[in-house]
């Protein structure tokens, strides 16, 4: 299926899962995180959900992070469709954007050469790790831009990989894909 076909499939999986089993499979998710991978002292860029869109609430990642230690750097969607990242310190920081995604509107500034850990946004992904985010390239143009040893971390609320039959170029791989049930590491 291409592109806009998945997204769309994907987007009404994500609106028909009720509200007890959104909250199920974010909890599942970040405990496997948790369990399977190294924060404490890391700088991890983490996205925040967009409620509307039912996307999995990585408030729990962001704030059991900040309980052990690790640093962690929310982004900011910027004009020329880049992100920046501000360090999250206090919810006072955020305000919804016009996407709705909550964004920081103050802070230290994280340099992308600093981050170690980056969890990916995502309505599907392939079993190479080539996801699907909302189409504007924000993502992929910031992974580009990482560190070699920069982690790749999606957060995916299925269990089913897709077959995207328009991979482009500019699509980078994740190195791992979290979901409720499973962790799927991808040759890189």
């Amino acid at each position: 299926m291409t592109k806009s076909e998945l997204r769309k499939l994907f987007k009404e999986k994500r609106l028909a899962l009720s509200a007890s089993e959104l909250d199920h499979r974010s909890e599942l998710i970040c405990e496997s995180v948790f369990s399977n991978f190294q924060l404490e002292g890391k700088t991890c860029s983490i996205f925040l959900p967009i409620e509307r869109h039912k996307e999995i609430n990585t408030y729990l990642i962001l704030e059991k992070g900040l309980t052990i230690g690790a640093r962690m750097a929310l982004p900011k969607c910027e004009e020329n469709l880049t992100l920046k990242h501000i360090l999250f310190e206090h919810q006072s920081q955020l305000k919804l954007s016009a996407l709705g995604i909550p964004e920081p509107q103050s802070g230290k500034p994280v340099p992308t050469k600093n981050i170690d850990i980056v969890f990916v946004p995502l309505l599907t992904l392939d079993k190479d790790g080539h996801r699907i985010g909302y189409g504007k390239g924000y993502y992929d143009r910031f992974l580009k831009k990482c560190r070699p040893d920069c982690l790749f971390l999606g957060l995916h609320l299925f269990e089913e990989l897709s077959d995207i039959s328009d991979i482009e170029s500019t699509d980078i791989p994740l190195h791992f894909v979290v979901t409720p049930e499973k962790i799927i590491r991808f040759a890189r």
